[in-house]
C-alpha cells in the first residue's frame, strides 16, 4: 500500500487528509498529466455516489483535469460499473468514480479506471502517487488548451440498456416480486427501473438519498431491513446493493441471507452446463468458503484463489482466461459483461437462473453447505507479530491440527494494525481452538 492509494483507490474521511479538495485536484492534475498521450482531445468521465462530499470532490477533480487540458464528462450519481462501462463507450482516456463503496457517508474515495474500463494497476497508481507531492505548476496547459466540462444527460438510460442486454432478449422477469435495497446510493434510480423494465414487480427501499443516509442501516452490509421487507410483502427475492452498487447480497423468499460464495456457485454451475464458463472454474479470494471449493470440485471445476481485493481477482481472471470471479462479500465480476464488480448484473444473472429452473430462490441459491468458518481480528501495538517464532509455531501447529479437513488464512489488515486470523473446517470446536491459540500468541508478542 502506498501513501495515498490502498487496495481500492484513495479513501478516507471526507474533508480531512487525504480526502480533501486540494488532494482531489492534485489527483486530477497528476492523472491528467499521465494520461495526456498525443494531440487528440483527451476525455475523462467522472461519476459519483450520493455522499454529501461528492459535491466538494467532483469540482476539485474537474479543476485538476481541465487545468491539464482534459475535457471532463460529468455523469452524476451512477454505479461504479457504470463509470467503467461509460469510459469505454465514450472512448474516454480515463474514468473516475467518487465513492467509498459500503463505508458510511462521512468517508469518501477516488477510484481510477483506464481507457479499457479496468482499474489502474499498482504501477500506474505508484506513478500518480509520486507526482502528488511535486509542484506541477510548470505542467499546466496554456489558456487556449484548457479542458471543457459537459454533463452527460443520458447516463441512466445507457446503463439500464447495458444491464438489460446481459440477459437473453426473450427473458422476462414477469411473475417475480422483487424487493431491491439501493442503500440510498448510486443505483437508487437505475436498479429499480431496470428490474421494472424487465417485467418484475418491484418494491424499492433505500432510494431516498439525502447525502447522509448512504449505507446507513441498509444495503448489502445491513440486510435486516431487506429481510423484514421481503417477508412483509412476501417477495420471491430480495436484492441488496452497496453504496456504489458494485456488490450484491441476495435474500431468499424465507428471509435467509445468501452471500457471494453461494452466488458464484449458482453462476458457475449454470454457465458450466451451458458451456459458457471459461477457464474450467472460477476465481475467488482466500476468504471464500471451503464448501464452495468442494462443491466446484464435485462438478469437476477449479477454484483459483487470490489475495483479498476485487482487483486481484480481476487480474487473475484476465491473466488466466476466467470469466467468473468474486468475493464472499458479494463482489461478482462477470467479465463477459463488465470489467469490474457489478451488483445489478450479478443479480440479473441469478434471476435468469431462477426463471430457468422455475424453483424458489431458497432452492436455487443453496448450492452447498458452508463449512464452519471463524474470523477474529487481533490488535497489535508494534513490530511484525507474524515474524515471531512463537506465532509461526502456533500457525504450523494449527495447520497440522486442521489437516486436510480445514484451512487457515492469516493476514495483516491493509488499513489498521490488525492481524486477521481465519480458520475453517468440518469440526467447529477445533476451528475455534486453532483460531484462539494463534490469537493468544499474537497478543503475547504484542504485550511482550
Amino acid at each position: 500500500m502506498g501513501k495515498y492509494f490502498g487496495t481500492d483507490g484513495i479513501r478516507g474521511c471526507a474533508n480531512s487528509y487525504p480526502m480533501t479538495a486540494e488532494i482531489a485536484m492534485k489527483v486530477g492534475m497528476a492523472t491528467g498529466k499521465l494520461f495526456r498521450r498525443g494531440d487528440h482531445r483527451h476525455r475523462v468521465v467522472i461519476g459519483k455516489d450520493t455522499r454529501l462530499s461528492g459535491y466538494m470532490l467532483e469540482p476539485a477533480l474537474t479543476a485538476g483535469f481541465t487545468s491539464m487540458g482534459m475535457d471532463v464528462f460529468l455523469l452524476g450519481p451512477v454505479p461504479t460499473p457504470g463509470v467503467a462501462m461509460l469510459t469505454r463507450s465514450l472512448r474516454a482516456d480515463l474514468g473516475v468514480m467518487i465513492s467509498a463503496s459500503h463505508n458510511p457517508f462521512n468517508d469518501n474515495g477516488i477510484k481510477l479506471f483506464g481507457p479499457d474500463g479496468y482499474k489502474l494497476n499498482d504501477e500506474l497508481e505508484a506513478k500518480i502517487e509520486a507526482m502528488l507531492d511535486q509542484d506541477m505548476s510548470s505542467q499546466l496547459v496554456k489558456p487556449e488548451q484548457l479542458g471543457r466540462t459537459k454533463r452527460i444527460e443520458s447516463v441512466y438510460d445507457r446503463y439500464i440498456e447495458f444491464a438489460k442486454r446481459t440477459l437473453p432478449r426473450a427473458m422476462s422477469l414477469d411473475g417475480l416480486r422483487v424487493v431491491v435495497d439501493c442503500a440510498h446510493g448510486a443505483a437508487y434510480r437505475v436498479a429499480p427501473d431496470a428490474l421494472w423494465e424487465l417485467g418484475a414487480e418491484v418494491v424499492s427501499i433505500g432510494v431516498d438519498p439525502n447525502g447522509f443516509n448512504i449505507n446507513d442501516k441498509c444495503g448489502s452490509t445491513h440486510v435486516d431491513v431487506l429481510i423484514d421487507k421481503v417477508r412483509e410483502v412476501r417477495a420471491d427475492i430480495g436484492i441488496a446493493l452497496d453504496g456504489d452498487a458494485d456488490r450484491v447480497i441476495i435474500v431468499d423468499e424465507t428471509g435467509h441471507r445468501v452471500d457471494g460464495d453461494q452466488l458464484m456457485a449458482v453462476v458457475a454451475e449454470s454457465w458450466a452446463k451451458e458451456n459458457r464458463l471459461s477457464g474450467n472454474g472460477i476465481v475467488a479470494t482466500v476468504m471464500s468458503n471451503l464448501g464452495l471449493e468442494r462443491f466446484l470440485g464435485g462438478l469437476g471445476l477449479d477454484l483459483a484463489r487470490t489475495k483479498v481485493g476485487d482487483r486481484y481477482v480481476v487480474e487473475h481472471m484476465r491473466q488466466h482466461g476466467f470469466n467468473v470471479g468474486g468475493e464472499q462479500s458479494g463482489h461478482l465480476v462477470l467479465s463477459d459483461y463488465s470489467t469490474t464488480g457489478d451488483g445489478l448484473i450479478a443479480a440479473l444473472q441469478i434471476l435468469a437462473v431462477v426463471k430457468k429452473m422455475n424453483k424458489p430462490v431458497s432452492e436455487v441459491c443453496n448450492r452447498f453447505e458452508p463449512v464452519p468458518q471463524l474470523l477474529k481480528n487481533v490488535r497489535y501495538s508494534s513490530g511484525a507479530p507474524l515474524e515471531m517464532d512463537n506465532v509461526k509455531a502456533a500457525i504450523v501447529s494449527g495447520e497440522e491440527r486442521l489437516g486436510n479437513s480445514g484451512r487457515l488464512v492469516i493476514r495483516p489488515s491493509g488499513t489498521e494494525p490488525l492481524i486477521r486470523v481465519m480458520a475453517e473446517g468440518d469440526d467447529h470446536d477445533l476451528v475455534e481452538l486453532v483460531v484462539d491459540d494463534i490469537c493468544d500468541e499474537v497478543r503475547k508478542v504484542s504485550q511482550g
